[in-house]
């Protein structure tokens, strides 16, 4: 799961004024609790830069490294998938975003199992179905990542197989505006985000 430092992360989310470095990582922290709590899931690989982050998601049990690569979102989410396996060199590996505040374990076990029984790269694209919210990797298998903007087309060009499961909203909701964190908060949110998300006035 990567996480940009916090004073420049979620930056479409400037509305929300100074606590949008806050509700960065609200969202990274329910997201991590989500997923250690998914019977599918081993551990939960963080990379960042932000100390404050690494210091406080490490207590929420992540592993965090740092942005070694420092070349961007895709270089980070290869880095961590290397360093799972330099931990496990069997391992599959899943490329997480970290911006799913209302992620349930219940969901993403049901994509994670979808993602193996493809027995190769899989993907599920976001809820606008333009981007991308996971890819998956089976046993020694690269991870090769294209996330960013149209990833789901890439992710298509790239050979991965697409998760079409009917229900997984959790796990399509990633946030980037004010918009997204209303229907998340609708889906209902961690409670690290409802706390920084109370008050806050989102525009319909």
């Amino acid at each position: 799961m990567p996480l940009k430092p916090l004073a420049v992360a979620k930056s479409r989310l400037a509305a929300a004024g100074e606590v949008r470095p806050a509700l960065a990582l609200a969202f990274a922290v329910d997201t991590v609790a989500a997923v250690l709590a998914c019977p599918q899931v081993a551990d939960v690989t963080v990379v960042t830069d932000d100390r404050a982050a690494a210091a406080e998601l490490a207590a929420h049990g992540a592993l965090v490294v740092p942005d070694a690569p420092a070349a961007g979102l895709n270089a980070a989410l290869r880095y961590g998938a290397e360093e799972v396996r330099r931990r496990e060199p069997a391992a599959a590996v899943a490329a997480l975003n970290g911006d799913l505040p209302a992620l349930r374990p219940a969901e993403l076990a049901e994509v994670l199992r979808a993602a193996a029984g493809t027995g190769e790269r899989a993907f599920l694209a976001d809820a606008e179905g333009v981007g991308t919210t996971l890819l998956t990797a089976v046993p020694y298998l690269p991870l090769s990542p294209a996330f960013g903007g149209s990833s789901r087309a890439r992710h298509l060009a790239s050979g991965a197989a697409e998760i079409t499961l009917p229900e997984a909203p959790s796990v399509r909701r990633d946030v980037d505006t004010l918009a997204d964190l209303r229907e998340a908060l609708a889906l209902g949110v961690g409670p690290r985000t409802a706390a920084v998300a109370a008050g806050l006035l989102i525009p319909d």
